[in-house]
């Protein structure tokens, strides 16, 4: 829910009892306190046909893992994107939609080529449009403050659909080429989220990790060619009882989180009144957690400043890096994830510098399924053939020395 948008008049406002009592030193404490909080009564009126509300953030009972993840990847996104593995019915994809609350506005660009001010720091006036040029000539705004959207990849999507294509139209009244805009342009700025991704086919996951990789993305038709920027926080999801994902795709994601269904009885019972009160009445439901999620979206602006001047000793590091080959990991992806997560963590928590603390609360969902029994048996195998290689070398420059002597 926008906490800007007013509230209609007929919905009661909470009890002052139930605002936040004290000050939160840090993200981690104001999540911790929510996950223990027993929802109050909500009253329950009739939710018809109104705008679909999301499902409070900080409402989801339990997963703290998950919850974890996806705010250190709103936090710092060059964690390298959050995959949720788990079966259905674990609030997964209720988790992933109601993210948009908790993040602050983003400045967009107002021309349909995508023109921004940075653009002009970068490669001068020619490097925009002539319109943006004139404007920006005359001090007028190039962008405009704008909420962040979540876009959701449909299972049904063409390569086409995800990339988009170039219209030759636009060359006739400008001299540059116009993109036709796809899914991935659509997505920059945004949260990009990808359900049953291991249903998707393989073209179209290369091309959105491409993209998620260098921030931008080129279309490519004949002899022209276009780019488009495409930066966003990409968030996966997948039952794993529905297929498995290629290991060069999972590789290519940072946080992985297993989402379990919840154990308590307690939980599970709670789970049920909240989603019971958001599904009667979603605005109600808004308004009971209304003051926790205004507080977290603070917390988060405050730990995206701070990020910047978080450091990672190397007296931490080291350790870090010794364990990581210690487990036989390969991918250098995996410090990367690690290291960048455990600033986000120690951002969250009001610090700038990052302890051995931080890298063991983010090493699980950073280092899990990195190991490759294909990949340790192969090298294994192969171990046999460059040890005999090596052998015969050393045989045959012993005869040659022989011979030379000679």
């Amino acid at each position: 829910m926008n906490p800007d948008e007013p509230i209609p008049p007929d919905l009661p406002e909470a009890e002052p009892k139930e605002r936040i009592a004290h000050t939160f030193r840090s993200l981690r404490e104001l999540i911790d306190y929510v996950s223990g909080k027993t929802l109050p009564p909500v009253e329950m009126g009739d939710a018809g046909l109104a705008e679909p509300l999301p499902f409070p953030f900080l409402a989801i009972v339990g997963q703290k893992e998950m919850k974890l993840a996806l705010l250190l990847g709103l936090i710092n996104p060059a964690v390298g994107g959050i995959l949720l593995i788990g079966p259905r019915g674990t609030a997964k994809t209720t988790a992933v939609r109601s993210l948009l609350d908790l993040l602050p506005p983003v400045e967009r660009s107002l021309c349909r080529y995508g023109c921004l001010p940075e653009d002009v720091l970068a490669g001068g006036m020619d490097a925009v449009c002539p319109d943006c040029a004139r404007k920006f000539a005359e001090g007028q705004p190039l962008t405009a403050s704008d909420r962040v959207r979540l876009v959701e990849l449909p299972l049904n999507a063409r390569l086409e659909d995800v990339v988009g294509g170039i219209d030759e139209r636009a060359a006739v009244t400008h001299s540059r080429l116009r993109v036709r805009r796809g899914i991935l342009a659509q997505a920059d700025r945004n949260l990009l989220y990808i359900d049953e991704i291991n249903l998707l086919d393989d073209d179209i996951v290369d091309a959105i990790l491409d993209a998620a990789a260098q921030g931008s993305y080129t279309v490519r038709r004949g002899p022209l060619s276009a780019t488009y920027r495409a930066r966003f926080v990409l968030i996966g999801s997948m039952n794993p009882e529905e297929g498995k994902l290629r290991p060069q795709i999972l590789d290519r994601f940072g946080l992985r989180v297993i989402v379990r269904g919840l154990e308590a009885p307690e939980e599970r019972l709670e789970a049920y009144r909240r989603v019971r009160a958001y599904l009667t009445n979603p605005y109600g439901m808004a308004i009971a957690y209304r003051e926790e999620m205004n507080a977290a979206a603070e917390e988060i602006r405050q730990a995206r400043a701070r990020l910047p001047q978080v450091t990672l000793p190397n007296k931490v590091a080291r350790p870090a890096i010794a364990l990581v080959q210690k487990m036989g990991i390969d991918s250098l992806r995996a410090e990367i994830t690690w290291f960048e997560a455990a600033r986000a963590y120690a951002a969250a928590d009001n610090r700038t510098e990052v302890t051995l603390a931080d890298l063991k609360a983010v090493a699980p969902m950073a280092l899990r399924l990195r190991r490759s029994q294909f990949m340790t048996e192969y090298f294994s195998n192969q171990q046999g053939e460059e040890e005999e290689m090596q052998t015969l070398l050393a045989k045959w420059e012993k005869r040659r020395s022989s011979k030379g002597k000679k």
